[in-house]
């Protein structure tokens, strides 16, 4: 009896240990399965990524032999399929399923969406989708796109790309390139190279982030930003703009003041008499009063007097506002919209645009955007706030952006002389800081702080920050210049 009972000890050990046994290489066996469904699905996702992809650039490629072709040459709306082969052994590796969507402003294209949703042929079950936005580089990519040499002084705090078809001196701070499309320049006293540095090279300077200096990369057009002033007029004109012709008055009082409302809404007024300044400027040099006959005109600025106004909604297919004439343009913006400040039809004119007040968005998400365009220059008034924020993408066509140089300097002869100041204006003279949160793009020379020979601050403004807006850089607002002549995908991410 005791023989047998611990055969039957054993017995049960051994259906026990047999039974663990069983359990851990069902468990072994398992997971082993797990981990190869996994290696596929692992596998046909990166498949589907590939596929997907090669969707992208087959549609990239279609669009640059059939430019704004959004139909695959078929005539009939999308999806599309487009199979992608293994180019040695031509078999089927997966099919990508493109989408293609235009977003137009004023019935012309801004940019293209590409949605393209690929499955690989061996785990169908696994499809990845990417989506890419192709259009031209917009300037709207860099805090400064400049077409002449440029002194950035030290108390400028630069975040984002900062370009210039002339030379630079870069004292300020930048985080981004500084770039240059000369190899050597003339870096004169004015730009503060003392002495004169008659083969500078490219770019020059104190500031701290030499690492990031480039120079020389290719030019960016300014002409073709001149050339498009006339387009924009008739988009505003015939294809459902806002469009407001030339006002009463002799050309140094009339203009419009576009006050944008939160709501969505500007409400526009005609200026019908301005103050005349003192002022020196790099888009007009000295402006003073009384002077005409010398070739010097006033700076009219300042608005004196205006109409009491009209509140406007601004169209959603196409928010483009045509000035034809000169514009004051501040306030709170909501949607994406561009004003443009321009005679393309009166060559004896090339109205200026100003910025007297601050310029804010309603939203911060990148709905929000507003480009402002000049045929001349873009210029930030005397009696501007003494710490100022301006949002926007700000393009002098044929001037530059800048806030005057103003003075009530007794070295200039003030109070007497004629290019000082008023009375009541000194106290605006000198302001604390201007905060520009967007893109500067400038024809000519910017300047919005002026110091004297011995490099002490005494016009403008004594600190600059500017900060380029990346949520516009790949959806700005309607008919931003562009910075190159190439397309290519500005924007590529997984949906």
């Amino acid at each position: 009896m005791e023989r047998s009972s611990q055969s039957g000890i054993t017995t049960l050990l051994v259906i026990a240990f047999m039974g663990i046994f069983m359990l851990i290489m069902g468990t072994i066996t398992s997971y082993a399965f797990e981990e190869a469904r996994y290696g596929r699905a692992l596998l046909g996702r990166e498949q589907a990524l590939h596929v997907a992809e090669a969707g992208l650039e087959y549609y990239r490629w279609f669009l640059a032999h059939n430019p704004g072709n959004l139909q695959n040459g078929t005539g009939v709306a999308g999806p599309y399929a487009y199979t992608v082969k293994d180019p040695e052994t031509s078999a089927t590796i997966g099919t990508a399923s493109i989408a293609v969507a235009g977003n137009t402003q004023c019935g012309q294209i801004q940019s293209i969406d590409i949605t393209s949703t690929g499955s690989a042929s061996a785990s169908p079950g696994f499809p990845r989708t990417l989506l890419a936005r192709y259009m031209r580089t917009s300037v709207a990519a860099y805090s400064y796109v400049l077409n002449s040499s440029v002194w950035a002084g030290s108390s400028l705090s630069i975040t984002g790309n900062y370009f210039s078809n002339g030379g630079v001196r870069m004292d300020g701070t930048n985080n981004s390139y500084v770039q240059s499309a000369l190899s050597t320049w003339d870096c004169t006293s004015s730009y503060g190279c003392s002495p004169e540095q008659t083969t500078a090279p490219g770019v020059v300077g104190s500031g701290s982030g030499s690492a990031l200096w480039q120079y020389p990369i290719s030019s960016i057009d300014f002409t073709g930003m001149n050339t498009n002033l006339a387009n924009l007029k008739t988009y505003a004109q015939n294809n459902g703009g806002l469009y407001f012709a030339p006002a009463s008055g002799s050309t140094t009082q009339r203009g419009y003041h576009l006050i944008f409302n939160s709501g969505g809404t500007v409400t526009v007024k005609q200026v019908t008499s301005t103050i005349a300044l003192p002022s020196f400027t790099a888009t007009h040099g000295w402006a003073l009063p009384g002077y005409d006959s010398f070739g010097y005109p006033a700076e009219y600025s300042i608005i004196n007097s205006e109409t009491a106004g009209t509140t406007y909604t601004i169209p959603s297919a196409c928010s483009l506002i045509f000035v034809d004439d000169r514009a004051w343009v501040e306030g709170t913006v909501k949607g994406k919209v561009t004003v443009v400040s321009a005679t393309p039809s009166d060559v004896s004119t090339t109205p200026d645009a100003y910025i007297p007040n601050n310029i804010t968005y309603a939203t911060g998400d990148g709905t929000s955007g507003l480009t402002l365009i000049a045929e001349g220059g873009i210029l930030i008034p005397l009696t501007s706030p003494a710490t100022m924020t301006i949002h926007g993408i700000f393009v002098a066509v044929g001037g530059a952006f800048e806030r005057p140089f103003y003075t009530n300097d007794p070295s200039y002869g003030c109070p007497y002389d004629v290019s000082c100041v008023s009375a009541s204006y000194p106290p605006y003279v000198t302001r604390t800081q201007l905060t520009v949160e967007g893109s500067i793009i400038s024809n000519l020379r910017t300047g919005t702080q002026w110091v004297d020979g011995s490099n002490n601050f005494v016009s403008g403004y004594q600190n600059r920050v500017t900060s380029y807006d990346e949520l516009q850089a790949t959806n700005p607002p309607p008919f931003t210049p562009s910075a190159s002549t190439n397309y290519s995908f500005v924007l590529w991410k997984e949906q």
